[in-house]
């Protein structure tokens, strides 16, 4: 299946050639061509097991940790730079294409120290400058106003959505190009989710963002591009609008309408 590339026109911050990707001997994805522009928000949707968490996770080569997983044909390169060339770094590369979990994930530290750790362990001791960027990351995701008045207390004691944007706070710390979400909102109740929703609009000023969602109204109330998966092969890609409204392919048309997944 050929699918059209919406994107053509626009600068790509991922770009996805050919890939099949096996976990040991079973294939899960299958010839994958996908370009992912810059500065928008693409959305990844379709049924469970179709594939789309396992292509956000080859953005990051988190699929490395798990044995037998790895992509056997085809390339991934992310602002140029082949992902799995034997020169890249693979902690600079997880640096520049952060990820924020389906379950919010704080460390059992401060609010501050969730901040900064990942500048930490690079090195950096400057307190005015981990200051800088504890204000800065907690800005860009909308809970500075929230917390700046306990910034030494423990991250355990926000609510589920302030955790949520406490993890794309110290995803964004170290300025990333890229920003992958694996389901951000599923486990948040509805406005806190509406809270995360209005932060991807601001995000994408800065940041590539890559969302998997099962929630096809968060797909459109958030994405500019839309891919359908299923069975581990890309079924359409288009611009978000016109995927729901008007799709090119029948299963497309079945899957948004609720006829099957």
């Amino acid at each position: 299946m050929t699918v059209s590339n919406p994107v053509a026109h626009l600068p790509s911050a991922i770009q996805v050639r050919n890939v099949d990707f096996y976990y040991g001997s079973k294939q899960t994805l299958f010839d994958i061509n996908l370009d992912i522009p810059r500065n928008q928000a693409t959305a990844f949707i379709g049924p469970s097991g179709c594939g789309k968490s396992t292509l956000l996770r080859c953005f990051n080569r988190m699929n490395d940790r798990v044995d037998g997983a790895a992509v056997r044909k085809g390339s991934i390169k992310i602002e140029g730079e082949d992902i799995h060339s034997p020169a890249l770094d693979v902690v600079q590369l997880r640096r520049r294409v952060g990820m924020v979990f389906q379950k919010s994930n704080p460390f059992p530290r401060s609010i501050y120290e969730n901040i900064t750790y990942g500048l930490q362990i690079h090195g950096e001791k400057r307190k005015d400058y981990l200051d800088h960027v504890v204000e800065e990351s907690l800005r860009g995701a909308a809970l500075w106003d929230e917390v700046k008045d306990r910034l030494d207390q423990s991250a355990y004691g926000l609510s589920g959505g302030q955790q949520q944007r406490l993890c794309i706070a110290r995803a964004i710390a170290v300025k990333p190009q890229v920003l992958l979400m694996d389901e951000p909102c599923s486990a948040l109740d509805p406005i806190a989710t509406a809270r995360v929703e209005d932060l991807f609009h601001q995000l994408k000023e800065k940041y590539t963002l890559v969302i998997v969602t099962h929630n096809m109204q968060q797909a459109m109330r958030t994405a500019d591009y839309t891919a359908l998966f299923y069975l581990g092969k890309l079924v359409e890609y288009d611009e978000t609008m016109h995927l729901f409204e008007n799709p090119k392919e029948k299963l497309t048309d079945d899957y948004v309408r609720g006829r099957f997944g």
